[in-house]
């Protein structure tokens, strides 16, 4: 693993939200820090900022996980700059919610697209680069209900438990380089997400909370940072539930 205050790290959609804390909680002297956003966000300069503040740097584009071209560019980008990519943070996600008997094609498509194509896309680039350096951080951000499941998110429910699968197998596959791949399943996280829920709807997921309150993005990126991390070195295929106890 490269020395922490020299690494590079990748965070899909880090512009704002979980994302963001991500990027936060990597940030500091020397380390290199690389987020995409799609589209447009006025909150990416916000970011990069809040990163600099730190003594770290943070430089973003605006690239679409779905398109491996678009994605191919980014990685460029980051190798003309750093020459090597010690982690990648998939965090990048969206839903669009429906009962299943009622939900429209594109709707199922571009959750599905954004959610596991866009991380499916990213591996492989990431990985490749990771190969050739014999190391290499990988953590996929999935969801509880990934596992649990969860009426009315049918594509969101598929995409997440997707990416619980395709973490179990990335991880077989890329052990021998020295790479390591897990996922993180946050339960119910203060966002931009959860903000457009009623009042009703988040006391009532809070009520499903045994620890009694939602979870913060700093919650979820401090156990990224962990993974990422000298101490969590030994970990990968797991799936690491940062949920307040909604699923044990």
């Amino acid at each position: 693993m490269a020395d922490k205050e020299k690494r590079t790290i990748v965070v899909t959609g880090g512009s704002r939200g979980i994302g963001r804390a991500i990027c936060l909680a990597f940030a500091g002297p020397g380390t290199s820090i690389f987020f995409n956003y799609f589209p447009e966000d006025p909150e990416a300069p916000v970011t990069e900022k809040l990163v600099a503040e730190t003594g770290g740097s943070a430089k973003s584009l605006c690239a679409n996980v779905t398109s491996e071209e678009d994605m191919s560019g980014f990685f460029d980008k980051v190798m003309e700059e750093t020459g090597r990519i010690d982690v990648l943070v998939n965090n990048a996600g969206i839903t669009r919610d429906g009962l299943l008997v009622r939900m429209k094609e594109k709707d199922w498509d571009d959750v599905l697209n954004i959610n596991l194509k866009g991380s499916f896309n990213c591996i492989k680039i990431a990985s490749r680069i990771m190969m050739k350096q014999r190391s290499g951080s990988i953590i996929n951000i999935s969801s509880v209900v990934g596992v649990s499941g969860n009426p009315g998110q049918a594509n969101y429910v598929a995409s997440k438990a997707g990416l619980i699968g395709l973490t179990k197998t990335a991880a077989k596959e890329l052990a021998s380089r020295g790479i390591t791949v897990n996922a993180v399943a946050p339960g119910f996280i203060e966002s931009d997400m959860t903000a457009q829920l009623s009042e009703k709807v988040r006391e009532n997921m809070v009520a499903q909370v045994p620890l009694g309150r939602a979870g913060t993005p700093e919650d979820v990126a401090g156990v990224v940072s962990f993974l990422a991390s000298e101490a969590g070195s030994y970990l990968t295929g797991q799936v690491i539930h940062v949920s307040g106890g909604m699923y044990i």
